[in-house]
């Protein structure tokens, strides 16, 4: 019996072929091991990428063929155009905010000691969904000071470096005083030396007044060139009273300014009330008139936080968040990079005079720029799609001033708009965006193996 072998037949510069057997057996491995990654690749990208291009030629309801209508309503809409222009300040930005802060971290934190505690706590934000920090964002920079930890912190500050308003909010007894357009609470009429000024005022919450403050007291003037008169809440606590009058049960706003105004405006005395709201001006004229004034220092809100979530920051804090996220990213593919750098040279230039920022611009950043190339890339790539942040962090008043091209695409599609024709032209105007990063990345890859 003959036995048919089959032998490899060596082509110049091919390496050997197999014939027969061989050859089908080796197609069929090849086959099984791509087989199922082709299958899964193609249902879960190539299929979705042809169906969404077919779909965006049609209309809302998909029966009805409408050729470039889609995309010409894309490039006339406004929030269109704002998404556009949002997602190329993030890749302005983004990017190139993390890669800086990234190198610094890796090239710094690599001479401490505890490196290894910094780079967690640094890392340790991409272990939160985005979504979890979003909502973490969110609520730091509320504007109330009592919610927004960012306001809080402000308003802390300026509470110490400035004046701090003792009775936000007060105003006049209807009758008992005027406020004019500045918000100063003045006299109805002038006041002589030797009278007296009251002020009772309304207006000021409970949770606002100071612990301790006196009943409210009654002064004299008479006979002296001061002006007296007594500041006071009137109001007492469940009810009852007689407007205007002091009377035991209102207290005494204590810390409040007063001023006496001469008639060209100048002001001639001030003084600041006491225990139980009185107060005296002294050093007046004799039988000279004043309009006495509480200056609007005393009432006015005091220190405010900033107004983070609106229109104005919103895209601000979107992105701190987003650097807050992925700087440990930067950090640590940094960090890999520059542990496998060759130090001999950076030893050598430092042996030769170089200073500390020579060796770190001629020889570090050199050496890392392929792996500054590929964190770079891989964060354009990750900007263009992103959703899960501008989605969470804006209120609903912000969100069109911080519409990127991924949150219109959901919101047009399944966000309440229900035009799917749309937002699949949107989803091709993304992936035309994100294939040219994606295109560089693989490039580079090559060219890495190819070393």
């Amino acid at each position: 019996m003959s036995r048919t072998l089959t032998v490899p037949v060596q082509v110049r510069g091919r390496g050997p072929q197999l014939r027969g057997p061989a050859r089908l057996r080796r197609g069929l491995v090849i086959a099984s091991f791509l087989g199922p990654g082709l299958l899964v690749l193609g249902a879960l990208v190539v299929y979705p990428i042809i169906y969404t291009l077919i779909r965006s030629f049609f209309d809302r309801s998909g029966s009805e063929f409408v050729g470039w209508e889609n995309y010409v309503t894309m490039f006339t809409n406004e929030t269109t155009f704002t998404a556009i222009r949002n997602n190329i300040m993030w890749v302005i930005v983004a990017p190139v905010a993390v890669t800086v802060l990234g190198l610094i971290f890796a090239v710094l934190v690599d001479k401490l000691g505890w490196k290894t505690a910094f780079r967690l706590i640094v890392f340790m934000p991409m272990a939160i969904s985005m979504l979890a920090a979003g909502v973490i964002f969110r609520g730091m920079f509320q504007e109330s000071p009592q919610l927004g930890v960012v306001n809080a912190a402000i308003t802390s500050v300026q509470s110490v470096f400035g004046e701090e308003a003792g009775y936000p909010g007060a105003g006049p007894r209807e009758g008992f005083g005027i406020v004019d357009d500045g918000g100063i609470i003045a006299s109805d009429a002038t006041v002589a030396t030797g009278e007296v000024q009251n002020f009772p005022l309304t207006g000021v919450k409970q949770s606002d007044l100071p612990e301790g403050l006196a009943d409210a007291e009654a002064v004299d003037a008479a006979g002296s060139t001061d002006i007296a008169g007594t500041v006071f809440l009137d109001v007492i606590s469940g009810g009852g009273g007689t407007n205007g009058e002091i009377e035991p049960g209102k207290r005494g706003l204590e810390g409040v300014r007063v001023d006496a105004v001469a008639e060209d405006g100048s002001i001639r005395g001030f003084a600041t009330t006491g225990a139980g709201g009185t107060y005296t001006i002294s050093g007046l004229d004799a039988g000279e008139s004043y309009r006495v004034a509480l200056p609007a220092a005393n009432f006015d809100a005091g220190a405010q936080g900033v107004s983070w979530l609106s229109s104005t920051f919103i895209n601000v804090v979107v992105i701190l968040s987003y650097i807050w996220i992925w700087a440990g990213f930067a950090m640590v593919m940094i960090a890999s990079g520059l542990s496998a750098m060759d130090r001999s040279l950076q030893e050598a230039a430092r042996t030769d005079g170089a200073s500390e920022w020579k060796v770190f611009t001629r020889i570090t950043a050199p050496l890392l720029a392929p792996v500054l190339v590929v964190v770079f890339v891989t964060l354009i790539i990750n900007v263009l799609k992103i959703f899960d942040l501008v989605y969470v962090i804006p209120p609903g008043a912000s969100k069109p001033a911080a519409n990127v091209i991924a949150v219109e695409m959901w919101t047009v599609s399944f966000g309440g708009g229900g035009n799917q024709g749309l937002g699949s032209a949107l989803a091709l105007l993304l992936l035309i965006l994100v294939l040219p990063s994606m295109i560089v990345n693989i490039r580079r890859f090559k060219e890495e193996r190819s070393r």
